[in-house]
């Protein structure tokens, strides 16, 4: 058997970071160690391999030619030994898969579908404080249901819900307060979102100029924007990908045809030499088709037309 002569594995750690960032104290950042450290550590790569891997001009440095080679290749090699780590990880779980997401998306689209899913037993959901982390390294999770569809470095996002926003209510509010026109809603509370609040633009496209209440209630999101609505104690502009169910059961009556443009609210975000790990294909699959049996079955009736 061939006996391999490899370099201390600290020094390999450290002298890939510090070429991916081109610098030793972004690298001593990423790997929690002192740039001095780092400046050793290279120092005795480059004593073992007997060359130069950087060239040093004041506080600037760059690669050698061998120096870039060789980066090249180790950044490769512990990309794989990574995935091969979490692969095995995984397995040693008993297959479970760790899902993040934010509680709205998880209470009112996900759990409910859940036992659709033939393998969900196997899902260990777990819900963010806020905008659920991507950085797989840290955030113990297999598969994130994050907001938007922004590309990340070293994350493979694939676009699940992609929706409209229509005002919703209780029905007990409805016949209350018999809304027959757009402009109706200025004398009842609006629920306004911390993130992407879209009344403006829903009052424009239905042709109502406003001027908004600064006072009127806000919320995280939009979903639990919904839950106050469903309690009747106002009104929610309710993503359709979202409500569209609660609305069928008759637990929200949707108002007016008039929708913001649509754009994608959620994503399925993966580790990127992750994505076709078996089990996390198949839940990204049958999310996939969830949300395209949504998107056939189409809106349903809206009052106040």
């Amino acid at each position: 058997m061939k006996k391999r002569r490899l370099p201390p594995f600290s020094a390999v750690r450290a002298f890939e970071a510090a070429a991916r960032h081109l610098s030793f104290k972004d690298a001593a950042d990423e790997l929690c160690l002192s740039p001095s450290a780092i400046s050793h550590q290279i120092r005795a790569l480059e004593e073992y391999l007997a060359t130069a891997l950087f060239r040093r001009e004041g506080n600037r440095i760059s690669l050698t030619g061998t120096g870039r080679s060789y980066a090249g290749r180790l950044t490769q090699l512990l990309d794989h030994l990574d995935d091969s780590t979490r692969a095995a990880q995984f397995c040693s779980r008993g297959q479970t898969l760790r899902v993040l997401s934010t509680p709205g998306f998880a209470a009112r689209w996900l759990v409910p579908r859940m036992a659709r899913f033939k393998q969900a037993q196997t899902i260990r959901l777990r819900i963010a404080e806020g905008a659920p982390s991507t950085d797989f390294s840290t955030n113990d999770a297999d598969v994130v249901i994050k907001w938007r569809d922004d590309v990340e470095e070293g994350v493979d996002v694939v676009p699940l819900l992609h929706s409209s926003r229509y005002p919703v209510v209780s029905p007990a509010l409805y016949e209350r307060e018999g809304i027959k026109h757009p402009s109706d809603l200025l004398r009842l509370t609006l629920f306004r979102d911390e993130v992407d609040d879209q009344w403006p633009e829903w009052f424009h496209a239905a042709g109502v100029e406003v001027d908004l209440d600064e006072d009127d209630p806000v919320y995280p999101n939009c979903e639990y924007a919904c839950t106050a609505a469903e309690a009747g104690l106002g009104v929610s502009l309710a993503y359709d990908a979202v409500v569209a169910a609660t609305v069928n059961e008759g637990r929200l009556v949707r108002l007016f045809e008039t929708t913001t443009i649509p754009f994608t609210i959620y994503a399925i975000a993966t580790h990127a030499t992750r994505r076709n790990d078996p089990l996390i294909s198949a839940f990204r699959a049958w999310l996939l088709d969830e949300a395209g049996d949504h998107a056939a079955t189409g809106t349903p009736n809206h009052a106040a037309e």
